[in-house]
């Protein structure tokens, strides 16, 4: 984490067609709403996990998506590093105290929703004890690193979106879940720092 980051161009590995004409490189995101996303390590089954959750369907752009925990900075919130960790206890129940930061990685902006995103990578001595926030949270899944770091698992999915219409998303396709848009690309970054440490 203390060495110059994967940043963009490891995110875009995972950004759609559409998403990659997007200038990035020279976007003025004076407006965007700053946002803090949680990356949490833990041992479980004699492996490394973190966890994703799916949102429940709605009206709006992230309808049924799968996610890592995390929401918009609020005032109260000390930094980027708090918002995410505040999220990730009011979404899924981990307990803050049980967090050990490590970094963060490039944030990244998404145009639809006009968020910019700072992901936050921690890591607990233990498999936290969830709890799923019923009104934001469908399911949590947890993932392996084994599983994240297994190539197979890098695939293309036709996805619904949530006008109606469906488009091929490169994706992460892990038991069954499609793990796709701003998520497959934040974890794009934190996939390629994993392999270069292995």
């Amino acid at each position: 984490m203390r060495k110059p980051l994967p940043g963009l161009d490891s995110q875009l590995l995972m950004a759609s067609r559409k998403r990659m004409k997007f200038p990035f490189r020279t976007a003025k995101l004076s407006s965007a709403k700053p946002s803090g996303v949680l990356i949490l390590l833990y041992p479980y089954k004699e492996d490394i996990y973190f966890v994703l959750m799916k949102r429940p369907d709605y009206t709006g752009v992230h309808s049924g998506q799968i996610s890592l925990p995390g929401g918009k900075f609020e005032n109260t919130d000390r930094d980027l590093i708090k918002t995410a960790v505040r999220e990730a206890k009011e979404e899924v129940g981990i307990d803050p105290s049980a967090v050990n930061i490590m970094g963060i990685l490039t944030p990244l902006y998404i145009p639809p929703s006009n968020y910019i995103v700072t992901p936050v990578i921690a890591w607990s001595d233990q498999r936290p004890k969830f709890k799923k926030e019923p009104r934001e949270v469908d399911e949590i899944i947890e993932v392996s690193l084994a599983d994240f770091l297994d190539d197979k698992n890098v695939q293309t999915k036709r996805v619904k979106l949530f006008i109606g219409l469906s488009a091929d998303f490169p994706c992460y396709y892990i038991n069954r879940n499609i793990i796709w848009g701003a998520t497959a690309m934040i974890l794009s970054e934190f996939r390629e720092l994993l392999k270069e440490l292995s």
